[in-house]
């Protein structure tokens, strides 16, 4: 699907110098061109409710840094206010508390996945929030701390902290991140996984964004070939869901998702 009535944006020149500017580590100017403006893209997928939140990963930038980037993005008029840096463990995500408590809120009711990828597994199987009671109090504590953050609305670039008590983080970030099937497995058993030569379905969704640029990779994840005939209603929900927020907007077009199987001999959750 495609539209045509996009938004003008800041040209790309600018976002690459917002980048390099406030996210510079070191001597290092900052991320690579294309990342940077795939960055950008990100971020304002975010701010429109394409995604709950975006991971930080382009490099060592901490949060003064984001808040600084976010600001500079404002500057611009490319942002709203709104947007928030959430620290959890050491990692950095920029999200829009809103739009993320709403998902998280819906996640408690089951409309996301889960998929128990155990090592100590034989292979993949789809559990229920209720068998995790951990990640249900995890995303519950979160889920009252966005609601907090509602009380002390900041003019600039809000942040704040989340202290993890054995959170497994891979399944926290994959349900933040909005991905409708999250892998889990259980932290006694380590950090490994029963995902290792087993014919995987990996979506990628993109979105054309800058005239001339590549499109911005909105999500990519994979679920189980095995398991996909039994996790094919929440993909699908999922889809009309994304459909439907998508023609809300008019900064991005062209929306695809995509999918090819994949096996590989080892997988890196």
């Amino acid at each position: 699907m495609s539209r045509p009535d996009l938004m003008a944006s800041p040209s790309p020149q600018l976002l690459v110098a917002a980048a390099r500017q406030t996210l510079g580590v070191g001597k290092r100017k900052g991320p690579p061109r294309a990342v940077c403006l795939h960055l950008a893209g990100e971020v304002l997928a975010v701010a429109r409710g394409l995604k709950p939140a975006v991971l930080y990963d382009c490099n060592s930038a901490g949060v003064l840094a984001l808040q600084s980037y976010l600001e500079e993005l404002q500057g611009l008029g490319f942002l709203t206010l709104g947007l928030h840096v959430l620290e959890i463990g050491e990692s950095n995500l920029i999200v829009n508390p809103e739009h993320a408590c709403g998902h998280l809120e819906q996640v408690l009711l089951g409309t996301t996945a889960l998929v128990d990828v155990s090592c100590s597994r034989p292979h993949p199987s789809v559990c229920s929030l209720d068998q995790l009671q951990d990640l249900k109090s995890a995303l519950t504590e979160i889920i009252t701390h966005f609601q907090g953050l509602r009380r002390h609305v900041s003019p600039g670039v809000s942040y704040s902290k989340l202290h993890p008590s054995n959170w497994n983080l891979c399944t926290v970030f994959g349900i933040l991140l909005g991905y409708p099937v999250a892998y889990t497995f259980h932290l006694s058993h380590g950090d490994g996984n029963c995902l290792a030569m087993i014919p995987l379905r990996v979506f990628a969704v993109q979105i054309s964004w800058l005239p001339g640029q590549p499109p911005i990779l909105l999500y990519s994840f994979s679920v189980p070939e095995s398991l996909f005939p039994a996790l094919r209603n929440f993909l699908s929900t999922w889809e009309k869901e994304l459909g439907t927020r998508f023609r809300t907007q008019n900064d991005f077009g062209d929306l695809s998702i995509s999918s090819e199987i994949v096996t590989l001999p080892a997988v890196s959750l």
